[in-house]
């Protein structure tokens, strides 16, 4: 048996990898305190994502894999964290009151980016972290209606600025909200740019941790000027599995390469159909598509979402799947999802890190 001391905890925490940081929490800098007493453990943990929800699943697992590494009698784990602001693009920096903003995109329509985007927001916000959501599809936004807010206003005290409507615990901002649903909107990019720019920056958001941008499709003009203006922490990229969408998914991994945005992994929409009658599971776009898309762009697969009737149900109906059914699969898989996007952006450099090396002159 191992002998007990601080050492042989440690090592017990370093072979043990944490899924959605993709490393040991020794590694990831998480553990903040070991303390023994006998052969008693107690461990401190203090993460750099949002983990209301997740924090018992995490503890207990964490015991049981240090209890039996270790032999210790009892094996305690708490379990803190806290958001905090990372580095964006260097010639712009983090807004006052909006910690980071991770952008969802997509280069190719139809892939569900939308649904990706506020399910993720939900499950941030169902962790415990402050999140927004700002629509940026500004000639389809879906926000309203998937938020359960249409028809709403947000109010403007002075007529300069909005306070952002919030339903299910999520701050929401939309062109949506300024126009009717069944209005087309027939700007050009330059138009659009100014748009999404005066939202963002107008909206009286409140001391969030995330604010997820749900980018209109494409890699044109507008989406390169929203990225180099809008000071973003890193992007998630949506993609379905098969090969057409793959490869314009890779002209957006591209995009954000050009314009400094750390992309912090693919998440793949409509990997396997799920039959709401039988249950059956059949992969109508093809497989791995989003992990060979990944592997090819050196990043993280973040997670591989169901194609199920409910989901799209459910948004319709104002109540993503997050929130309207949080005891599904599909649920779960979207707060996996979330966890290792924060997680990984968490491991980001924080704002105002140094980007040059320490010089040190000696006089010798």
């Amino acid at each position: 048996m191992t002998e007990l001391n601080r050492e042989s905890v440690e090592q017990a925490l370093g072979a043990w990898t944490e899924p959605a940081l993709g490393m040991d929490l020794i590694t990831a800098g998480a553990v903040s305190d070991i303390r023994l007493d006998g052969d008693a453990v107690a461990i401190d943990l203090s993460l750099g994502f949002p983990a209301g929800r997740y924090q018992d699943t995490l503890r207990g697992t964490l015991e049981a894999a240090v209890r039996e590494a270790t032999g210790a009698r009892s094996v305690s784990v708490s379990v803190d964290w806290s958001v905090g602001a990372r580095q964006v693009q260097a010639s712009l920096k983090p807004m006052d009151n909006v910690r980071n903003i991770i952008a969802v995109a997509s280069a190719k329509g139809g892939v569900g980016k939308s649904t990706c985007a506020v399910n993720l927001a939900l499950a941030l916000a169902d962790e415990g972290a402050r999140v927004g959501i700002l629509d940026a599809d500004i000639y389809g936004p879906s926000q309203p209606r998937m938020m359960g807010v249409v028809g709403q206003k947000p109010d403007s005290p002075e007529g300069k600025t909005m306070f952002p409507l919030e339903n299910h615990g999520v701050q929401i901002m939309s062109i949506g909200f300024l126009i009717e649903e069944d209005s087309p909107m027939v700007w050009r990019g330059p138009m659009v740019t100014q748009a999404l720019t005066q939202l963002l920056n107008d909206t009286r958001w409140d001391a969030l941790d995330y604010l997820i941008i749900d980018l209109p499709p494409g890699t044109g003009d507008i989406q390169l000027t929203l990225s180099q203006k809008v000071p973003v922490a890193g992007a998630v990229v949506v993609t379905t599995p098969q090969d057409i969408a793959t490869l314009d998914a890779r002209k957006g991994v591209r995009m954000f390469e050009k314009v400094k945005v750390p992309v912090l992994g693919i998440l793949e929409n409509m990997s396997l159909h799920i039959c709401s009658n039988c249950g059956h599971e059949e992969a109508l776009f093809g497989t791995g598509g989003g992990q060979q898309l990944a592997d090819d762009e050196g990043v993280a697969l973040l997670g591989a979402l169901p194609l199920e009737i409910g989901i799209r149900e459910q948004s319709d109906q104002g109540a993503p799947t997050v929130t309207a059914a949080p005891a599904s699969a599909a649920a779960e898989r979207f707060r996996e999802a979330a966890r290792r996007t924060a997680a990984l952006l968490s491991r980001q450099d924080p704002a105002g890190a140094s980007r040059f090396p320490n010089i040190v002159v000696d006089d010798d």
